[in-house]
């Protein structure tokens, strides 16, 4: 068991989250310290639990009843339908980890997923997603958002914009920084001494030499030759359309990709249920499962938790390591 517990945030109370911390609580109690944070309210109904006070309190109970550090919500959960009223409540439980995360007391912090446009809503929420609030509570300079599995890492340079959007946004600069946190990320959090990154292009056929789009031979390939020639081993830009297939991943141990759907799309082709969310450049580790707040079967009971108990392993190894 890790010496500091990793702490898992309810996330949207009317979601599967609660049933899926539970689910894998059930699943890891006798391999990983973890806790709670939430409504006891919230959880389902039978879930052993046992309230404490103090992070370090949930190794003494951690095998034998969920340890919920707890954190009273304006009201009950109708699960399967989202309130504004308790939309705060799930902004301050994320702040409360990253606090403990900062003080030492967690290990680590995975988080339930939220509903944004509830949290926006409801709390006045200004924040794209969970990467983005994260970067602003620990203050970090940029924060990139990785979707891992044994079958793929993927890191989209841009995240929660508009298509539209993405060449704007799409700069030297953040490209150079997403690549740079990545190759960090994977030499202190995931133990890989000499990272290989793959960079996929922006334009179909990553250009296809100024035929389909002149981002890549502009910018991009020099961008990364430059950052190649400082040590990183950086390459591309590639095809997305050919970066995907088991002989191309087996080149990189990460693909750098340009916008949100052409990261995310062939990680959850490959393995859907046991992709996880990880933050890298933060302070504290944090991952998250690799879904929704899934409302059309919150309650029923059948929510499948492969992905929040990834989530949980993958931070108790980072913080191990």
């Amino acid at each position: 068991m890790t010496k500091a517990p990793v702490a898992i945030c309810c996330g949207e109370p009317a979601g599967v989250g609660p049933e899926v911390a539970a689910k894998a609580w059930a699943s890891l109690r006798h391999d990983v310290t973890m806790l709670w944070i939430g409504d006891p309210r919230h959880l389902p109904d039978g879930t052993p639990q046992v309230g404490i006070d103090d992070p370090a309190q949930a190794a003494s109970v951690c095998p034998d009843a969920l340890p919920v550090l707890r954190h009273d919500f304006a009201a009950p959960a109708t699960l399967g339908t989202a309130t504004l009223t308790n939309a705060q409540g799930v902004v301050d439980v994320i702040a409360r980890a990253v606090e403990l995360a900062h003080n030492g007391a967690v290990s680590a912090i995975c988080t339930a997923p939220i509903h944004k446009k509830v949290l926006i809503d409801g709390a006045g929420f200004a924040y794209p997603g969970h990467t983005e609030y994260l970067e602003a509570l620990t203050h970090a300079p940029r924060a990139v958002m990785m979707l891992a599995s044994d079958a793929l890492r993927v890191v989209p340079t841009t995240i929660h914009i508009a298509i539209a959007d993405v060449p704007r946004i799409l700069t030297p600069d953040l490209l150079r920084h997403t690549i740079e946190i990545t190759a960090q990320g994977l030499r202190d959090q995931f133990g890989i001494t000499t990272p290989r990154i793959a960079v996929a292009g922006l334009n179909p056929h990553a250009g296809e030499g100024g035929a389909m789009g002149q981002e890549e031979l502009a910018w991009i390939a020099p961008l990364i030759a430059e950052i190649r020639a400082e040590g990183i081993e950086v390459s591309g830009p590639w095809p997305a359309d050919t970066l995907f297939h088991a002989a191309a991943r087996a080149t990189y141990d990460a693909a750098v990709c340009m916008y949100h759907d052409q990261a995310l799309i062939p990680i959850k082709t490959l393995d859907f249920d046991r992709g996880v969310n990880v933050t890298l450049g933060l302070p504290i580790i944090r991952t998250s499962p690799d879904h929704g707040t899934a409302f059309d079967i919150a309650g029923q009971g059948i929510a499948n938790p492969t992905s929040m108990i990834e989530a949980i392993k993958l931070a108790a190894a980072m913080a191990d390591r």
